[in-house]
């Protein structure tokens, strides 16, 4: 039986590393667990390249599950994961998606539209300033309306989830 690993994607600033640190910490779940850390946190002269980081966790995965849990620009990255290797997803959590743009919505087609929806579980605050819970649940309907969005009450873009991050990915 292969093993699990369980990535864990933050937000593009360098203060998401609390985040990422926070859940890896907290999570309770058989295999292992891999923190992701953008480039740019350690060299500003790095850019952002979620294609490039998706295929390198493609590249550690191997033929091994996947968990992902992903916030903000981390959620694209997953996708991008999630069309590279779609039989491999066990599970995936997104948080705070940040966009709901005609183009994020044909990436998210492309790539998370290969995974079951019970696969996939969305956490969006009320009132994140990126994307508010409505617009994302509109979004993610024209993607699949069986994907679960789920409204969290706070009005920021802060996702300390942890105990519901721990219920799906045990379900």
């Amino acid at each position: 039986m292969a093993r699990m690993i369980t990535f864990i994607l933050p937000g593009f600033s360098s203060s998401n590393k609390i985040w990422v640190d926070g859940v890896a910490k907290k999570l309770n779940i058989d295999g292992e667990i891999r923190p992701v850390y953008w480039d740019h946190w350690t060299n500003p002269d790095n850019s952002l390249k979620p294609k490039a980081k998706a295929q390198d966790i493609v590249d550690i995965a191997m033929k091994e599950k996947i968990n992902i849990i992903a916030k903000s620009v981390g959620t694209l990255t997953a996708a991008y994961v999630a069309g590279l290797v779609p039989n491999q997803i066990n599970k995936i959590i997104l948080c705070g998606i940040p966009s709901v743009s005609g183009k994020r919505l044909s990436i998210y087609k492309e790539t998370l539209g290969k995974i079951q929806p019970d696969k996939v579980a969305i956490f969006q605050n009320t009132a994140d300033p990126f994307a508010s819970f409505n617009e994302v649940k509109t979004f993610i309907n024209k993607l699949n309306s069986k994907i679960s969005v789920i409204e969290k009450p706070l009005r920021s873009h802060d996702y300390p989830y942890f105990e519901d991050f721990q219920k799906f990915l045990s379900n």
